[in-house]
């Protein structure tokens, strides 16, 4: 359950492959969303975002809260320091954008004069105003934010999949089956 110095325990795990399933879901959505025809699709596929988007803020506070009560396995010793600092700048961007992005999100959308409805149970209460200069702002923002998440899943994936068929070392497996 917990983890053992090592590898990650159980918890830490979900949390990872959960955040990994939303995100690349979400990612795939808002690609697909602002090219979809209006309608009934399109429709669905922002209140999925949303959905997810809310669901993903809560899942990553919990996963921040878990990591501090848990600190993670430290890194492979023979790991070079600019990977490690590399390694370290990537989570923590991602984990500072899988917080802001919802926010920002949210903020952009109410501007807008959409509702969130996460999904389908209940709406989110808008947390501004209607303001349609600042919901294009922040949307613009929330856009550009989601490009940098993507570019950043990118690197995250790459650098895992580099250890495993490059340096052949646990780094990934430790995610993927703990110890």
């Amino acid at each position: 359950m917990r983890d053992d110095g090592i590898a990650y325990g159980a918890v830490a795990r979900s949390f990872h492959w959960v955040t990994a399933a939303l995100v690349l879901t979400m990612i795939a959505a808002g690609f697909v969303m602002l090219d979809a025809p209006s309608g009934a699709i399109q429709n669905f596929l922002f209140d999925y975002h949303r959905s997810c988007g809310v669901v993903l803020f809560v899942i990553t506070l919990a996963r921040l809260l878990w990591r501090f009560k848990t600190p993670p396995a430290p890194m492979e010793e023979d790991i070079p320091f600019p990977q490690r600092m590399v390694a370290h700048a990537v989570h923590g961007l991602l984990y500072l954008l899988l917080l802001a992005q919802p926010i920002i999100g949210w903020i952009g959308t109410a501007a807008f004069g959409a509702k969130i409805t996460v999904f389908w149970l209940f709406v989110l209460p808008p947390i501004v105003d209607k303001n349609k200069e600042m919901a294009d702002t922040y949307l613009e923002i929330h856009e550009a934010m989601g490009l940098i998440i993507t570019a950043l899943v990118a690197m995250h994936i790459g650098g895992a999949l580099y250890h495993h068929f490059i340096r052949r070392d646990r780094t990934l497996m430790r995610m993927v089956r703990g110890a």
